[in-house]
């Protein structure tokens, strides 16, 4: 096994993503098996995530140490490295936790690199599928196992400027991602450039960063039930061909993305209050950013709309998983658990409340993951802000999270995603038809997944 590690380590792609590996979970699911996973939490546990934590982070940190009174916690709140996590693996320098992207798990149970936690969850008396949103645990089922403790689930959907749009005459249910000729017709009436520069854009819908929303909105996939890849199917087309007409309408991709590369995303002068969109894709984490700016800003917020019509969102979030090699699993299942439990996100409900009556911000909720967790922070600790459009913003969030779908669970999870994204740049500067670059893009999806599930 640590050979087979150590050629893991050894062969990294430039994505940051094991290609090549132990080919399945059998040696993890006997040791997984091996563990008294209900066994008291004691002596030492070495964990490694939480960098920079926040309010939200650090209470959770606190409640599960008062929890665990009797386990000394070793933190290493550094990001989460594929390179580092190998090596460790490999060295039998092991974290008995590691936190890390939702995208990666699939990729590194299907290695067995690490273990399978449904033994875990029963002792700890969770029931998944109750406690989580079924597509949050979809995101790190796999082989009819569930190999980690996922947190967090911040859905999209779009920020309306109502000021610009007011000025051009468009109403905020015009921006309706299921009513091309609609939506496209607003894009027409907002958007202004200068010498063929853009200078606001009508619609940013965000084509790389949110690629996977488009695709499965239009009723596409990215792979099969198996987890593998599906990138030319042919109802990804749709998906793709939809980006081009938003980008093609207000410049082009390349005068598109230098436009939004220029934008000051996070500070006074962002695009929202410099007037730049009359709307755009946004995760549920954005207007935290913009609340500071509320009194200058006129929004409101739609729900992403499938090909359907219906609302639309898709899960992403991070997750906790015990390596293979861990010396305290049962220590770091309890930990896990109790990150993740309502009453840990109870306290960071509380604590964020908190931070934001002394800085005097807006609360916008946790979206964490857990759905009884959501409704009674929401009840508790999210009041109104006294501005109505915020308000409605915040509102928006709530009513597209029960719309969730899981992006797939794949072992070649973010290499998936790093190809749809290639494809989707190829297409949209024209450089390839959408079916040629969602081809190519197959072809390297599959090589990663063959090279990650291979013997």
């Amino acid at each position: 096994m640590r050979k087979r590690i150590l050629g893991v380590a050894a062969m990294l792609a430039a994505s940051a993503v094991v290609l090549t590996g132990c080919g399945g979970g059998g040696d993890a699911e006997d040791m997984a098996a091996d563990v008294d996973w209900g066994a008291k939490p004691t002596g030492a546990l070495k964990a490694w995530g939480f960098e920079n934590a926040d309010d939200v982070g650090q209470s959770r940190l606190d409640y599960a140490a008062e929890q665990l009174d009797g386990l000394k916690i070793d933190l290493d709140a550094t990001a989460f490295d594929a390179q580092k996590f190998t090596t460790r693996i490999a060295s039998g320098d092991v974290p008995d936790v590691v936190q890390m992207d939702r995208r990666y798990v699939t990729t590194y149970a299907a290695q067995g690199l690490i273990m399978p936690l449904d033994q875990c969850l029963k002792e700890q008396d969770v029931s998944p599928r109750d406690h989580w949103y079924p597509f949050v645990i979809d995101d790190v089922t796999y082989d009819d196992a569930i190999w980690a403790v996922p947190q967090f689930y911040q859905p999209p959907a779009i920020l309306v400027n109502k000021k610009v749009l007011d000025e051009a005459g468009v109403k905020s249910e015009e921006i309706d991602t299921s009513k091309p000729d609609v939506l496209l017709g607003a894009i027409d009436k907002i958007y202004q450039e200068k010498g063929g520069v853009p200078t606001r854009l009508g619609f940013d819908p965000m084509a790389t960063g949110q690629s996977g929303l488009w695709i499965l909105g239009m009723g596409g996939q990215l792979n099969d039930e198996d987890g593998k890849p599906t990138l030319d199917d042919p109802k990804n087309v749709a998906g793709v061909e939809m980006l081009k007409k938003i980008t093609d309408a207000q410049g082009g991709y390349a005068a598109v993305k230098s436009f939004t590369d220029s934008f000051d995303t996070f500070g006074d002068k962002n695009q929202f209050v410099a007037g730049q969109v009359g709307a755009q894709v946004n995760a549920q984490w954005y207007p935290n950013v913009l609340s500071p700016y509320m009194d200058q800003l006129q929004l409101e917020a739609v729900p992403f709309r499938g090909a359907d019509g219906e609302p639309f969102s898709v899960a992403s979030g991070t997750s906790f998983v015990v390596p293979v090699g861990a010396k305290n699993p049962a220590a770091a299942c309890a930990w896990m658990v109790d990150l993740t439990s309502d009453d840990a996100w109870m306290a960071a409900g509380e604590a964020r409340a908190e931070t934001r009556k002394a800085d005097g911000g807006v609360n916008t909720g946790l979206f964490t993951g857990s759905p009884e967790a959501d409704k009674a922070i929401r009840e508790k600790w999210v009041v109104d802000s006294g501005n109505a459009g915020f308000d409605q913003v915040i509102a928006t969030y709530y009513d597209v999270v029960d719309y969730g779908q899981s992006f797939g669970s794949s072992p070649a999870g973010q290499e998936i995603q790093n190809e749809l994204n290639n494809a989707i740049t190829a297409a949209l500067l024209g450089d390839k038809s959408p079916e040629d670059a969602l081809k190519d893009a197959q072809k390297a999806a599959e090589r990663a997944y063959e090279n990650i599930t291979s013997d």
